[in-house]
């Protein structure tokens, strides 16, 4: 039985069925992409070990298909067991030991930066400073305590808690959060523009006189979802019900509440990463080919501070000349289209060195082994002649 399961694993047979299977999800899911978008196509066919059926639902699902990371797990069980199995230690089998080590790192690397690679945005105009990031495509409601002079505690709820949970209650808050109803994505209209049959689903706040309808998701790569949510605030203490309030990414102005002797605000935002230090805003420079809108060059002069380490420098950030600072790189990314801001992609991968590496260790791998048999072919040829 030990050997049947051995000889499985390592078979050639698995890899190329694990090759036909890749094949066959990269197909599905780049068709996926024109209905899904390629955000949620990359969650539902490639950072996911099976694909589900059908997606929409949470009460039911069948697995239909092996998803990416169910794939690439399978290769590289695949790949180290055929490699330990037929492993001989000689000159001769030099490269070919090399090139399977370099797969293997290639493979583990990018298993890696797929469950632990976090990318975010940070958006700052001219003078503003920020120790923090924003991921666009994630959204949490923070409840933040106003009663501090010098500092605000900050309760942040993923958007995912919201859509899972009935009711939150967090031993840091003195209510209770009951969710009256959750839009992954909405559009928003005030009473007056939305007909007579609508309602409000809130009662406190800039709420009460808007109109929430549930919309699709978006599938522009730019674009983002108006994650929204009706959420009732219940006093732990005295169980009253305090009101309802909605919570929107569309809604600007920020919303307080009375409770516990404490002010709080409520609001929904898009995730943030906070930082222990700071990036400040200098200068943006955007130039643009003559007598047209194309950009030529954009970049951003800023300043970064880290209280910790007692450093205080300037970087100049611009195509191809990002900034690697505390694991996380910074790259110039956009600009708001009056060039009154800039957008910096924040990217934070444990394992960016990987395929560099095994890039090297294959192209090494490939050199040996093709070198070592010219070398023996050649050596046959003139003993052959001699």
């Amino acid at each position: 039985m030990w050997h049947r399961w051995v000889d499985f694993c390592t078979s050639l047979k698995l890899t190329m069925t694990c090759l036909a299977a890749a094949m066959a999800l990269i197909f599905a899911g780049t068709l996926a992409q024109v209905h899904l978008g390629i955000h949620e196509a990359q969650a539902r066919y490639f950072q996911s070990f099976f694909v589900w059926w059908p997606p929409e639902t949470r009460s039911f699902k069948i697995p239909i298909f092996p998803g990416g990371h169910f794939i690439g797990a399978v290769l590289l069980v695949n790949l180290i067991a055929a490699h330990a199995k037929r492993f001989r230690l000689a000159w001769r089998k030099l490269g070919i030991h090399l090139t399977h080590a370099g797969l293997i790192i290639m493979l583990t690397g990018g298993l890696f930066t797929d469950l632990f690679a976090v990318e975010s945005h940070m958006r700052l105009a001219g003078g503003e400073t920020k120790n923090y990031s924003e991921d666009p495509r994630r959204a949490e409601l923070a409840v933040t305590d106003l009663s501090h002079t010098e500092w605000d505690q900050v309760t942040a709820i993923p958007a995912a808690v919201l859509r899972r949970n009935r009711v939150i209650d967090d031993w840091s808050l003195p209510f209770r959060i009951v969710v009256q109803n959750y839009y992954q994505n909405s559009q928003l209209k005030m009473l007056r523009d939305a007909g007579n049959s609508a309602q409000p689903v809130a009662n406190q706040g800039p709420g009460a006189l808007v109109a929430v309808q549930p919309a699709p998701p978006v599938t522009g790569v730019n674009e983002g979802d108006v994650t929204s949510a009706a959420i009732e605030i219940v006093s732990k203490n005295s169980e009253t019900p305090l009101g309802t309030w909605l919570v929107s990414a569309a809604l600007g102005a920020p919303q307080t509440f009375f409770c516990d002797g404490r002010t709080w605000m409520i609001a929904m935002r898009p995730a943030r990463y906070y930082k222990p230090y700071s990036v400040t805003l200098q200068k943006f420079t955007h130039e643009r080919y003559p007598g047209t809108e194309i950009p030529k060059d954009f970049s951003s002069r800023v300043t970064l501070k880290d209280p910790e380490r007692s450093i205080s420098r300037d970087v100049l950030i611009y195509m191809n000349h990002p900034l690697r600072y505390r694991g996380e790189t910074y790259y110039q990314a956009g600009f708001q289209k009056d060039d009154s801001a800039t957008v910096l992609q924040v990217v934070r991968n444990p394992s960016f060195l990987a395929p560099y590496v095994a890039c090297v260790i294959v192209a090494l791998g490939l050199l040996v082994q093709f070198g070592y048999h010219l070398v023996e072919f050649s050596r046959k040829r003139r003993a052959a002649h001699a």
